[in-house]
């Protein structure tokens, strides 16, 4: 158990050091993505009622809007969130303890995500795999989400999602 802890806590700081030192253009991150797959060692983050189906970034200075689009027992809920830039390029940080950090991205069809939140007392970081595409394409940007999750151990592999493509066609 403790060797697979510090393995995970390793895995992230080897992660978050080698997406420091990449530059991150973060004009090219902002638009529509579609949210793929999911990763984490901890089983509350991904048994959830609300899921996420899809992020529209928008980018204004050192902000960053994010509208979200939920599933929620089959109906589409969207919340938007704005957040602020840190100190380490691609991390931003939201209202309610939450931060989101950019981990790989080719910009034009994936996107990997590092998301921590604290949620009934806990610290939850889950890694997401997300795409321009409402269809499920096996890209390369898949086979990179997998490299830095595996040692996670828990994953989920999203549908095609109803709200998603709302939000894509700016209907929601």
């Amino acid at each position: 158990m403790e060797a697979r802890l510090l393995s995970a806590i390793l895995g992230i700081v080897m992660v978050q050091a080698e997406t420091a030192t990449q530059d991150l253009d973060l004009q090219k991150i902002a638009g529509f993505w579609r949210e793929v797959g999911v990763a984490s060692n901890q089983n509350l983050a991904l048994n959830t009622p609300k899921r996420l189906e899809a992020l529209f970034l928008t980018l204004s200075g050192d902000q960053l809007t994010v509208k979200a689009a939920y599933s929620n027992s089959g109906s589409c809920e969207t919340e938007n969130i704005v957040g602020s830039e840190i100190d380490v390029s691609g991390k931003f940080l939201f209202p309610g303890h939450r931060e989101m950090q950019v981990m790989d991205t080719d910009y034009e069809r994936y996107a990997i995500l590092r998301l921590s939140l604290h949620w009934q007392g806990k610290g939850v970081h889950v890694l997401t795999y997300f795409t321009r595409s409402l269809k499920d394409e096996d890209e390369p940007g898949f086979w990179r989400f997998r490299e830095l999750t595996a040692d996670t151990g828990l994953y989920l592999v999203a549908g095609h999602g109803r709200c998603a493509k709302l939000l894509k066609e700016e209907l929601i």
